[in-house]
């Protein structure tokens, strides 16, 4: 499960348009930032995604993803015109093509490789989804199908984009917005498919167009249910809301490691069998498959867009760290894969992300300040350089991954000599062990 935000300028501080998203996956699921530059692709030219070859663009840009290890498409991402999109499962009552088609991460990578603005890149999903579908399996060791909805930002608007197979809707946001495992879009949109509403009146989910809701005829209620999507849209609404008209980067890092209306100190990752929060945590339970393990915040500008990404799970003991579209990071060329290898980002992280679930309260106490000041140093470099020169730029990232790297083994370290006060539950030890012996990390349960 994942949530993603958005808000325009007349939500934020300074009148740029912000983008964040936390990526939800299994978590063994490695998941990748990578730049692949523009490009231009002779008449002919076919692209292969995850499942299915597609005719290729003639023209792609310039993009930085984040993308599970194994997929052609991504999570997130943003490309060279400063557009940012994310994606989201939703769960619909319209059956799910499981022969190959386009996954939504497939669609997330195209529009951004072809479009410029958010509403292009609304005009090539829906395109996409009517000419190849949308469909496949989606999940790593466990299957999953699932429909897609999309936010779409870039310096000038923000979008919402939902659909139910080839039935969709969209609508232009003013303001703030958020989605998560949900459709949200009630009888208001600027552009729709054409059978969208005539599909749910012929099917009995509604008597007729005065009686429809998208979000009512054609959800799915059950599995809507239990992915917690109510609960986790509701509190990133409340959160972008307290601080309307005067949002910023720091606002948005704070709710995508948010963890719910608690006191601080209190939460606890191995407690509950069906807790979802924004900052997601795995554990024991039969729907506790899923962990952030990718995060995204981009602050979308009409000249150098500055991003700033995790690269790793659970960002609430992660660095947002500054990254352009043209600016290549060491982690490029050391892709995590389905095992562990402690040379590469998203695995190194891991060490350190799995020990502090040995007694999450008590590690963070020593991270989040270290963390905190670190953070906010580089996100003032970042945004004072976002129009500087590449080569300042390139090395604002070169310095933010190796600072970050440092502060991981250091907190790894000073973690090992901590006495233990509250130890996680025997369950959620439990399984977090079966995790570990999976991909092959070293035993942190000694």
């Amino acid at each position: 499960m994942c949530d993603t935000i958005a808000a325009t300028g007349s939500a934020t501080a300074d009148g740029t348009t912000l983008f964040g998203k936390n990526s939800d996956r299994e978590p063994n699921e490695a998941q990748n930032l990578c730049h692949i530059p523009g490009q231009k692709h002779g008449s002919g030219a076919s692209v292969k995604c995850t499942y299915i070859t597609i005719p290729q663009a003639a023209r792609t840009n310039a993009v930085l993803l984040s993308k599970p290890f194994w997929m052609w498409g991504a999570e997130m991402g943003v490309n060279e015109h400063g557009l940012a999109i994310g994606n989201e499962a939703v769960f619909t009552r319209v059956p799910y093509e499981k022969q190959p088609a386009l996954t939504g991460m497939d669609l997330v990578r195209l529009a951004l490789e072809r479009a410029a603005t958010a509403q292009s890149a609304v005009h090539i999903i829906t395109d996409l989804i009517a000419a190849f579908g949308q469909g496949g399996n989606c999940g790593y060791e466990h299957n999953l199908f699932y429909h897609n909805s999309f936010l779409l930002a870039d310096p000038g608007s923000v979008w919402v984009l939902e659909s139910a197979g080839r039935h969709w809707a969209a609508k232009k946001v003013d303001g703030i917005y958020a989605i998560s495992n949900k459709i949200t879009i009630e009888s208001n949109w600027n552009l729709a498919s054409e059978d969208l509403v005539s599909f749910a009146v012929q099917k009995g989910w509604c008597r007729s167009a005065e009686d429809f809701s998208f979000a009512r005829c054609y959800s799915d209620f059950l599995y809507t249910k239990f992915s917690s999507s109510e609960h986790r849209r509701a509190r990133a609404m409340t959160l972008l809301n307290a601080s309307r008209g005067r949002l910023g980067i720091a606002d948005f890092f704070a709710i995508l490691r948010d963890h719910g209306d608690v006191s601080p100190g209190s939460f606890r990752p191995d407690q509950g069998l069906m807790q979802s929060q924004i900052c997601n945590h795995a554990g024991w339970g039969p729907i506790r498959i899923s962990q952030t393990t990718g995060s995204l915040v981009s602050r979308l500008t009409s000249g150098s867009s500055t991003h700033f990404a995790t690269g790793t799970a659970a960002p609430c003991t992660s660095l947002f760290k500054p990254i352009w579209v043209d600016t290549p990071m060491v982690p490029d060329k050391l892709p995590a894969g389905e095992a562990f290898d402690s040379k590469c980002l998203f695995w190194q992280h891991e060490m350190l992300h799995r020990s502090v679930l040995k007694d999450y309260h008590q590690a963070m106490r020593f991270i989040t300040p270290r963390r905190n000041e670190l953070e906010a140093d580089l996100l003032k470099q970042a945004v004072a350089a976002s129009e500087s020169h590449l080569s300042e730029r390139q090395s604002i990232v070169n310095q933010a991954f190796e600072k970050a790297g440092s502060l991981a083994n250091e907190c790894r370290v000073a973690l090992k000599s901590l006495s233990v006060v509250k130890p996680q539950g025997y369950l959620f030890s439990r399984v977090w062990r079966k995790w570990n012996r999976a991909a092959g990390l070293p035993d942190l349960y000694r």
